[in-house]
């Protein structure tokens, strides 16, 4: 946690809750675009947004810093768009055993890094294919580059989970992504 913060959060519990928007500016846009990396939509982002701290704002003082602000506020915008996202029907994508056998990590690689506007694109509609557990690990992992550590925290699941579930999702994302050429 930054040094400050542990200290911005004794001021607003002891009343001065107007320090409390600190935090909206600090992580703010980074938990928005989360949330709508999750639910695919800008507006109801920005709803699952406010949720979200007002749900921290709520249970400020429930926090304890064994963790670090950062991680206990994607904890809870992870935690509502999912709640959000439970209420709609989500379509799940079943890959064939034998598929995910004959892949390799240097296929992945050489398909995952390239950069090509084409590349990126079919990246782009694979993407859309995941689950929502799976876009946040993605984006947790890739784009806000936390840790296995970090992200099996937020999450609440073993480091080894979210190390299978990263290694599965690269997997199904060149396939998804074989299967647009």
């Amino acid at each position: 946690m930054k040094p400050n913060e542990s200290h911005i959060i004794t001021h607003i519990l002891a009343g001065k809750t107007e320090e409390f928007s600190y935090f909206l500016d600090t992580y703010g846009q980074q938990v928005f675009a989360l949330i709508d990396r999750m639910v695919s939509s800008p507006e109801y982002a920005e709803e699952l947004t406010q949720d979200t701290f007002m749900k921290a704002f709520q249970h400020l003082g429930s926090f304890s810093a064994d963790s670090t602000f950062s991680t206990w506020i994607y904890r809870i915008a992870y935690n509502t768009a999912l709640s959000a996202l439970r209420k709609k029907k989500e379509e799940v994508l079943v890959i064939d055993d034998k598929q995910w056998e004959r892949v390799s990590e240097t296929e992945i690689d050489e398909v995952l890094d390239d950069e090509s506007e084409d590349r990126i694109a079919r990246l782009q509609k694979a993407l859309e294919k995941l689950s929502v557990e799976e876009r946040a690990i993605v984006a947790f992992f890739y784009e806000e580059e936390k840790s296995i550590e970090d992200i099996a925290h937020i999450l609440n699941q073993s480091v080894g989970n979210i190390k299978v579930k990263l290694h599965r999702i690269r997997k199904k994302l060149y396939i998804l992504m074989s299967e647009e050429e």
